[in-house]
């Protein structure tokens, strides 16, 4: 399977070429989490459906630390691939390995004791409580398989191959969606069945990812278990990943925060926010791509010293996912009614939800530029300001912004707390392009375009 080599070639092309299987396999698993919504709206309550929302932010929070620290091995590997380092390019992929063992089982005996401390923190109601510890306790028991999956797919993003996730992930749904039939729709096992199908789709992704990194890489010789631990790369993939995962964690404490606000509300609002998030995943499907792409052609021509071409990209690349976030988002803001009719006919549901979906739709471009420009800037191992902007994009903007609204205009609007929220974000990044002393230093040292270069044929997009 061909790499994409993001230190030569058309900036954009390559961009979109290895940004579009990254939202493919996004369309995927979005599309089995969708079939558990689905399935739970149609064989169980509103309850239930209202469970599997709000479960979802205390297993983030347990979980994001180690994908924060997936994201900087992949910032290491690309880094390492983009300066031709083969043998430090071999030592971090072993001490990936590693980590996802010393960190995801104590993880899954971790979150089975704070599962319950989780949803007290965020007022789960009682209603809802039950079902919502269990299906946060099962999922959490496959720590170990979504850990060292994501592990794998950053391993392969940094080399420059992104189309392998995608196989990954049509293996993990084909998988979910049958075991939801069969646990749920024919078993009657409910929220356990969801979270048991869940956790055991991952289980299959990580294997599948072994086994294809065994076989089309070699040279990376990466291990099924557990070995030595290389402490120089170590000690370089927590620099970079520690802080990105710090932050991711603590951010998901801040949405634990909003939904317990959320929570506050009542179990409608609960399964609207809920519902209305599977449509808002939709239009995000491109931010992840396009931000995966910006990190490893950040990664990759920093390694290589290349930049004149990361500075040529740092300006195209978030206006173009910025455009095509707004596309998407545009497009499905036309269709949101019927796509919400899928998963619940309960009109007060349905009121909140559209409201939701309306109001992100118009406002996620913005969400767009503000993550591609941090991970472009993340590639470079410079991840300090990234993550005190993230933190108060959410903690000293979105939360204090969504508790007024709810004060002063009911609950049911602290939807408008998110484009405050990414407005911020997105000016704080540009900010730092203008007037960072350290990115302007290393933005001085691009060389002149030699002459006659070719122009790059994805440049008239913006």
């Amino acid at each position: 399977m061909r790499k994409i080599d993001m230190t030569r070639g058309p900036i954009m092309g390559n961009i979109l070429l290895f940004a579009l299987p990254i939202v493919a396999g996004n369309i995927l698993q979005y599309l089995y989490t969708t079939v558990d919504t689905l399935v739970i709206g149609n064989y169980c309550d509103y309850k239930a459906l209202a469970a599997v929302g709000t479960s979802s932010q205390p297993v983030e929070v347990l979980l994001c630390i180690f994908l924060g620290i997936g994201t900087g091995v992949s910032i290491l590997v690309s880094q390492h691939a983009g300066a031709g380092r083969k043998r430090y390019l071999t030592d971090a992929c072993q001490t990936a390995v590693s980590l996802v063992y010393y960190f995801g089982i104590p993880v899954s005996v971790a979150g089975w004791f704070l599962a319950p401390f989780l949803l007290g923190v965020m007022k789960v109601p009682p209603e809802v409580r039950d079902n919502a510890l269990l299906y946060t306790r099962l999922v959490l028991c496959g720590a170990v398989g979504n850990i060292g999956y994501n592990m794998n797919a950053g391993i392969l993003r940094g080399v420059g191959d992104s189309r392998a996730s995608l196989y990954f992930l049509a293996v993990s749904c084909v998988i979910n969606i049958l075991l939801d039939m069969i646990f749920v729709a024919d078993m009657g096992m409910g929220v356990g069945g969801v979270a048991l199908a869940t956790g055991i789709a991952m289980f299959f992704s990580w294997i599948v990812s072994i086994l294809y990194i065994r076989k089309k890489y070699p040279e990376l010789k990466l291990p099924w278990l557990p070995g030595a631990v290389k402490g120089s790369e170590l000690t370089k993939i927590l620099g970079i990943g520690l802080p990105i995962g710090l932050n991711n964690s603590l951010f998901s404490f801040g949405h634990m925060a909003m939904q317990g606000l959320v929570n506050a509300q009542g179990a409608v609002i609960m399964a609207g926010w809920s519902v209305a998030g599977r449509v808002t995943g939709i239009a995000n499907m491109a931010i992840t791509g396009m931000s995966s792409a910006a990190t490893t052609f950040s990664g990759q021509n920093y390694g290589a010293g290349n930049i004149r071409r990361l500075k040529d990209g740092q300006i195209r690349i978030p206006a173009l996912s910025g455009l095509v976030t707004l596309g998407f988002g545009l497009i499905f803001l036309m269709i949101r009614i019927p796509i919400l009719k899928f998963f619940t006919d309960e009109a007060p549901v349905l009121d909140f939800a559209e409201r939701f979906v309306a109001v992100m739709l118009l406002c996620q471009w913005m969400y767009a530029v503000y993550n591609s420009i941090s991970c472009i800037v993340n590639g470079t191992g410079r991840v300090r300001y990234t993550t005190v902007i993230n933190l108060m994009m959410l903690w000293a903007v979105r939360i204090p912004a969504a508790y007024l609204i709810a004060a002063e205009f009911g609950g049911r609007y602290i939807m408008y707390s998110f484009p405050i929220s990414f407005g911020f974000g997105m000016l704080s990044m540009i900010a730092y392009y203008l007037i960072s002393p350290s990115w302007k230093r290393l933005m001085a040292k691009a060389q002149p375009k030699p002459s006659g270069k070719t122009v790059d044929s994805f440049s008239y997009i913006l």
